[in-house]
């Protein structure tokens, strides 16, 4: 399949509020514990067997991603990613690439047909919003064709700037979906 044939949606919402959506993808810390943010609306929705399930795949490092069940969330699994933190761990493009790349490897490999990203590495981490957007978009677009199983990307945006921003870098890229 290729990218042309998924779907890639950009929106406002809750990431811990996706129940049409397979995977959801958790930007986690090192320790893949409970914090602010995304990991924690995910840790508390999920509730404390998600942090019994992380807790002998930690710590992980920039770039990387680990794949749990999903438990109280509406969804089946978790896949957490880390971020790197903007001005620090470099090559930043590259780990923030390698996240968004990670993630979909794991959703191919376990027949994942919808995942959902929050907007990795830019809130408590840094990440300046636009050129994440375009890191990310230009990721999920380029692995697309290797992840035949994955049907639909959707970016789950925490407020309506950011949702408009991702829709802007997604058609910037050539897609309208």
């Amino acid at each position: 399949m290729s990218a042309a044939a998924s779907h890639i949606e950009c929106r406002q919402g809750d990431i811990a509020r996706q129940d049409d959506i397979e995977a959801v993808v958790n930007a986690a810390n090192a320790a893949l514990r409970s914090g602010g943010g995304v990991a924690g609306a995910l840790h508390r929705a999920a509730g404390p067997e998600l942090a019994e399930a992380c807790r002998p795949l930690a710590p992980i490092q920039p770039g990387q991603a680990v794949i749990t069940e999903a438990f109280g969330l509406p969804n089946r699994h978790v896949i957490h990613c880390l971020g790197p933190v903007y001005g620090v761990d470099e090559p930043s493009d590259e780990l923030l690439a390698d996240c968004y790349r990670h993630a979909l490897e794991l959703a191919e490999q376990h027949g994942i047909t919808s995942i959902a990203f929050p907007a990795l590495s830019t809130g408590a981490f840094g990440y300046p919003a636009a050129e994440a957007a375009r890191i990310a978009l230009a990721t999920v677009l380029a692995i697309l064709p290797s992840c035949p199983a994955v049907k639909r990307v959707r970016f789950v945006l925490f407020d309506a700037a950011s949702a408009e921003l991702h829709q802007r870098t997604l058609t910037a890229l050539g897609r309208r979906d």
